[in-house]
């Protein structure tokens, strides 16, 4: 019975760790799968961010391209002005030598005429004796006179000319410098648009790669877990099909040993009969009552290797079997624990807090439950006649796990209860209170 009660304790001490592991691998499995879902989401903004900044980048790039043709076509108009420019300033160059030259032979004229003055022409009058040499020079002097006057005309247009020729070259020119400017600003101004597009599309593009690559080590670590979590409920599955058939195999070699022992006593009992010996009842072993012990009084806080002598008994009730003590008529067969006797139905306490490692049937100790208090403590339960908590429980110091009975095939109604120190059985009564 003892090595059934070790192997199925330690399977049952399996258990939940294995539980606690996976309950806490859901929970990062959870988290996980939340954050996955976050980083989607923002993956998902980032991606409509990046469409709107893509849609602005190509208008203002296309903007851009648009403003390219017209510089070009400009520029082509600027070349096409410079060589009017430099048509006419060939032609300014022309007009500026013809009115020097226009001058020269006006002033030459004008010397003349100033020096003649018009005694010249009296003379004439007065001293020509033919009247046809006189028509004749009147003639000439009409059409020097005519000349003078088309000369002055044609020097009046020519400056004309000129001065019209400068201002159109000044207003082609100052046009095309303003146009150039104006050029010049939207292109800078597009330029700096589009670097400014072009670094928001730049960040975005790093928050995506980072945010992928969070979100790639994300799914990464759910299909870990995933493969932990699988790993654990097999190991449980696994567990519980071999807590199930050692339950099965005890209960089947309980029924055997029983049948056994029936054939054995039908057997010893026709025997008897054949000799006609008196059947004697069998011999009970002596039981000596023990202390009262109590469960009344404060429970200990602290940990549970500092709590020698300072802990309650689990019931009310008198010591039947003390530590160490024979069990029956075999001597070598010992009390692992104490039997306090208790009414059934009592309530059964937990001395110290801890966790439910065990609270099923178990051959030799009936209904049996087994707290853990960690580093290595155990504290036994049995011959119950119900369980009040399930493998898994948390459970403080003082709170009730059972209730008292005879479960195990005792005589009487009564708790058995144990210590164990890293496997070891320890007395009770140096843990609990007199």
């Amino acid at each position: 019975m003892l090595r059934a009660l070790i192997l199925l304790a330690l399977s049952c001490l399996l258990s939940p760790a294995f539980a606690d592991e996976r309950a806490q691998t859901q929970q990062q499995l959870d988290a996980t799968r939340q954050d996955i879902a976050e980083l989607k989401k923002m993956l998902g903004k980032l991606q409509e961010e990046k469409s709107g900044v893509q849609k602005d980048l190509k208008s203002t790039e296309t903007d851009i391209g648009n403003l390219e043709k017209q510089v070009e076509a400009l520029q082509q108009e600027l070349k096409k002005t410079e060589g009017e420019l430099e048509r006419l300033d060939t032609e300014k160059k022309k007009l500026q030598s013809a009115r020097v030259e226009q001058q020269r032979l006006i002033a030459i004229q004008a010397r003349s005429a100033y020096q003649n003055g018009r005694e010249e022409y009296l003379k004439l009058l007065l001293n020509q004796q033919n009247p046809e040499k006189f028509a004749r020079t009147l003639t000439y002097y009409d059409y020097l006179s005519k000349a003078r006057l088309e000369q002055l005309r044609t020097f009046n247009e020519t400056l004309r000319q000129l001065a019209n020729v400068e201002q159109d070259i000044a207003r082609q020119q100052e046009q095309l410098l303003a146009q150039r400017a104006d050029l010049d600003s939207r292109r800078q101004a597009l330029e700096t648009e589009r670097s400014k597009r072009q670094q928001v599309l730049a960040k975005l593009n790093n928050d995506m790669k980072d945010r992928d690559q969070k979100l790639q080590a994300r799914e990464q670590d759910q299909a870990d877990l995933g493969k932990v979590l699988k790993t654990i409920e097999e190991t449980l599955a696994r567990q519980a099909r071999e807590a199930e058939e050692a339950r099965k195999k005890a209960l089947l070699a309980q029924q055997e040993a029983e049948k056994r022992r029936q054939q054995e006593a039908l057997a010893a009992a026709a025997a008897r009969e054949e000799a006609r010996e008196p059947v004697e009842p069998p011999k009970k072993a002596r039981t000596t009552l023990g202390p009262m012990v109590s469960s009344d009084g404060a429970n200990y806080g602290g940990a549970f290797s500092a709590a020698r002598g300072k802990l309650p008994w689990p019931v009310n009730g008198r010591l039947l079997a003390r530590f160490g003590d024979a069990r029956g008529s075999d001597a070598r067969a010992k009390w692992d624990g104490v039997m306090i006797s208790a009414n059934p139905g009592t309530q059964v306490r937990a001395v110290h807090g801890g966790r439910v490692v065990f609270a099923d049937w178990l051959r030799g100790a009936g209904l049996l439950v087994i707290l853990d208090h960690g580093n290595g403590y155990l504290s036994l339960y049995g011959h119950n006649q119900s369980l009040l908590k399930s493998a898994g429980d948390i459970v403080k110091a003082g709170e009730a796990i059972s209730t008292v009975g005879d479960s195990g095939g005792q005589d009487s109604a009564g708790l058995y209860f144990a210590i164990r120190q890293q496997g070891r059985p320890t007395d009770p009564s140096q843990w609990c209170r007199g």
